[in-house]
């Protein structure tokens, strides 16, 4: 039997960042055991390029301009016209990439992972719902990351007769074994009690919250990440007379050594655009108790309140920090819930599951014909 040809339409690819484009890119590779991949997503210039990333071929659609933070790319309908595949796979949010595709009219049965309702940007998430909706009814198959996700989207729930529930993954063992004189240096520098945090800086995190929560709490917070909100973070730091407890670390090429430096992990998201959240799941694989909060998305499902660490309500910085002083002062939870986290990636969050389920997915759009 031949092998299945995917074409997987994303918003970018690594090396540029994000968390869909590291999902895409990590499940790309663990496809390409079992099908043949490609990739299609938008170039950061004008010049429209292919490449091979990992064994994957990455075509990058040449950016005429932006328009609300979405890429107009004038060459992508044809490219997904031209694509002789069996199983497209779209991710979504990609507004302009939904107009290529049906543009394209690739006869090719469509998976659709939805990653995100469009949550800030109101007036463009209304404007398009019907063409959105138009879409979906094309998938066969849509991908949710989780049950939580797909039972709260206004959008999913319109569709919910063909959603299937497939979560991200990780590889396990990834972020197991750090340098030990980076974490040496890294535990040198930044004390006892490193409270750690990871993610573009942008309001969705949550972050203002997790710095207010600091302003209670000895120890040291360090933030992983650059974005929009870096210096008015570090202007709170200062008004709270914490500036000397905060890091602003930046962006790293490894987080493993910092992952392996802290003692306690937050994700303090307060909207639905964090929708699963798996930097969580680097910090579970390494075994850091997580601090998430309970917005209407997969972020609590990822880590599990009493399992694998502790849940608060969003936007809510005593409660964040009652959470985290517990953590800290109480070694013996620590340690359960760490070990709780690494049960549960390896139990629910492995990329050979992830992989498996999507292959399903891709059978079950075929049958679906």
């Amino acid at each position: 039997m031949s092998r299945l040809r995917v074409l997987h339409v994303g918003k970018f690819y690594p090396p540029h960042r994000g968390g869909m484009e590291s999902h895409v890119a990590t499940l790309c590779r663990q496809l390409k055991a079992d099908a043949e991949v490609q990739v299609i997503v938008s170039a950061d210039g004008k010049r429209t390029e292919t490449d091979v990333v990992d064994g994957v071929p990455v075509t990058r659609i040449g950016t005429a301009f932006g328009f609300a933070s979405a890429s107009i790319n004038p060459g992508m309908a044809r490219a997904i016209r031209r694509a002789e595949v069996d199983v497209i796979h779209f991710h979504h949010p990609n507004p302009t990439a939904v107009l290529s595709y049906l543009a394209s009219r690739n006869p090719a049965p469509l998976v659709v992972t939805y990653h995100s309702d469009i949550v800030r940007q109101r007036v463009l998430g209304a404007g398009f719902a019907p063409v959105l909706h138009l879409f979906l009814r094309r998938a066969r198959v849509i991908l949710a990351s989780s049950a939580e996700y797909a039972r709260t989207s206004p959008t999913l729930r319109r569709h919910a007769d063909r959603v299937r529930i497939v979560p991200f993954g990780i590889r396990v063992d990834e972020y197991a074994a750090p340098d030990p004189a980076e974490v040496a240096a890294l535990r040198g520098r930044l004390g006892p009690r490193v409270v750690l945090g990871a993610g573009r800086l942008v309001y969705y995190k949550g972050f203002e919250y997790l710095v207010r929560a600091m302003a209670s709490v000895p120890g040291q917070l360090v933030l992983v990440g650059d974005g929009p909100l870096r210096e008015p973070l570090q202007a709170l730091a200062e008004e709270l007379g914490i500036a000397d407890r905060v890091t602003f670390a930046g962006a790293v090429p490894d987080l493993a050594p910092w992952y392996a430096a802290a003692d306690v992990f937050v994700l303090p998201a307060v909207e639905r655009s964090e929708a699963f959240g798996l930097v969580q799941l680097e910090a579970m694989s390494a075994g850091l108790p997580v601090i998430n909060t309970r917005i209407p998305s997969g972020v609590p499902f990822v880590s599990m309140d009493g399992e694998s660490g502790l849940t608060v309500p969003p936007r809510d910085a005593p409660a964040l920090a009652d959470a985290l002083a517990r953590l800290l002062d109480d070694e013996p939870l620590r340690a359960r819930l760490a070990q709780g986290a690494r049960d549960r990636v390896a139990a629910s969050f492995s990329l050979e599951r992830m992989a498996a389920e999507t292959m399903d997915a891709y059978r079950a759009a075929l049958a679906a014909g």
